[in-house]
């Protein structure tokens, strides 16, 4: 019979340590190590067991078919796996607390039961419970077989049956557990257990298997860190709570592209998706506010129009305060540092406010140039162009650097009734569709400054402001 052990894991980061300690010192997290109970590895690693089989090597010429796909009929959903969900493929679908997750997949795994056979597995909720959602989606009459259980040994001898699915859901993997370890379900050892027997059955049987995680405060997937790395495709579903705006978004994806982002909306139907989220994104703008600026961005392969907002205000308790939504906080402070260092404004003695409209999440450097456009509209109190977008990247020397596919981001523009835009004067000259915009070749911020500003120089638009909110 086997020995146990006892061992201490730290249930952030799934590091081991050899006795408990208050705060781990792997990852730095507080009160996250806990004592686990684990049959003890056979001494002498493979040297004493059987011997090993060779492996037979193939070359890297030959034919590989593309792995076929059951597309599931929700096109952003589709977007953003890459076509479909693949046949033994392992997707990992996490988000915050009530954004979606259950709702999406019910209604993804009843678009598939039309052509496949779909199991939804909860361990979170009784099967009633689960109809009482599909009722209210209008979906009681799709073809989706329903179970209740939280053992991973029940849904694995599901899977290898005569009448496995072809597809099934499992919600979530935090309250699936192995018997055979005595930790208890969410732990790292369970996590990492339950994932890796469901995906190999999974690969074996070719199931495609659905995988919803829970996430932490900090936004990341609860459990250890390796479980992103057995899965084939990870999918973060994200949204405030505020909006009825639903960001799906690929940040690893084995058999499609990254990046790639699908919108939904949230209706007392359930969630519907948006073909045009540019213009769902402004379709509150007003034309006559300072500080808001129009991004082109882009979101994988999928150019997107946003509104970016800036407020700029006296302190209210003597110290300046800088607070940003949607975006990253270290870049604007590299922005606001660049437009003081380089152009002469005063931002140092002023509240800082910036907003992405509508919940997205921008991480590409091409906002650099439209969050200057939001920040210089709100300190001078002059709006930018309502007819104009932005996009650039901003070095430390004030110069505005080319983005890439900078084609598509006027095209979107062009096509929404926007009429010019300030890009980078280094961009690569388009195509002849671009003639629909005028573009504004912007060399560094001083020229922006001055475009924005209507020629005066940045030190006296910062005066005249200080002066007025004094």
């Amino acid at each position: 019979m086997a020995r146990r052990d006892n061992r201490f894991v730290c249930q952030a980061c799934g590091a081991v340590h050899s006795k408990w300690a208050g705060r781990c010192e792997a990852c730095g997290a507080w009160n996250s190590v806990t004592e686990e109970t684990v049959e003890a590895d056979r001494p002498g690693g493979v040297g004493g067991g059987r011997a090993g089989r060779a492996i037979a090597f193939e070359s890297l010429e030959g034919a590989s078919e593309t792995p076929p796909r059951a597309v599931t009929g929700i096109a952003e959903f589709d977007r953003v796996l890459g076509g479909g969900l693949v046949a033994g493929s392992a997707v990992l679908v996490g988000g915050d607390p009530g954004i979606g997750k259950s709702t999406l997949l019910l209604q993804a795994a009843a678009a598939l039961g039309r052509t496949r056979r779909v199991a939804y597995v909860s361990g979170e909720e009784a099967i009633d419970q689960v109809r009482l959602r599909a009722a209210r989606l209008g979906l009681t009459k799709a073809r989706v077989a329903l179970a209740s259980t939280t053992s991973v040994r029940d849904v694995l001898a599901s899977l290898e049956s005569k009448d496995a699915p072809d597809v099934i859901v499992i919600d979530s993997i935090q309250t699936m557990f192995v018997d055979t370890l005595d930790s208890a379900p969410g732990t790292v050892s369970q996590v990492r257990a339950s994932a890796s027997e469901l995906i190999r059955i999974g690969k074996k049987r070719g199931v495609a298997i659905l995988l919803v995680g829970h996430v932490t405060k900090e936004g990341t997937i609860a459990g250890p860190r390796v479980l992103e790395h057995m899965v084939d495709t990870v999918l973060y579903f994200e949204g405030e709570r505020g909006h009825q705006f639903r960001i799906m978004r690929a940040v690893k994806n084995r058999f499609g592209p990254t990046d790639e982002i699908g919108v939904f909306e949230m209706t007392d139907r359930g969630l519907v998706e948006v073909p045009n989220p540019s213009q769902l994104f402004l379709a509150d703008r007003r034309d006559d506010v300072s500080g808001a600026a129009v991004f082109a961005g882009m979101e994988g392969t999928r150019p997107v129009l946003v509104e970016i907002q800036a407020l700029v205000g006296p302190p209210v308790q003597g110290t300046a305060r800088r607070a940003v939504i949607g975006w990253d906080g270290s870049r604007l402070a590299m922005v606001l540092a660049v437009l003081e260092t380089r152009c002469g404004l005063v931002f140092a003695s002023h509240d800082v406010y910036l907003n992405v409209a509508g919940g997205l999440r921008i991480a590409e450097p091409a906002a650099d140039l439209a969050v200057a456009a939001a920040l210089v509209s709100a300190l001078s109190g002059r709006p930018v162009p309502p007819d104009a977008v932005v996009f650039g990247e901003i070095g430390l020397a004030g110069e505005v650097r080319a983005v890439s596919q900078g084609d598509a981001r006027l095209k979107e523009a062009a096509k929404l009734g926007f009429a010019r835009a300030f890009v980078p004067s280094g961009r690569r000259r388009g195509k002849p569709g671009d003639g629909a915009i005028t573009v504004v070749a912007i060399d560094d911020l001083g020229s922006l400054v001055a475009q924005l500003a209507g020629g005066r120089s940045g030190a006296r638009a910062s005066r005249e402001k200080s002066e007025t909110a004094s």
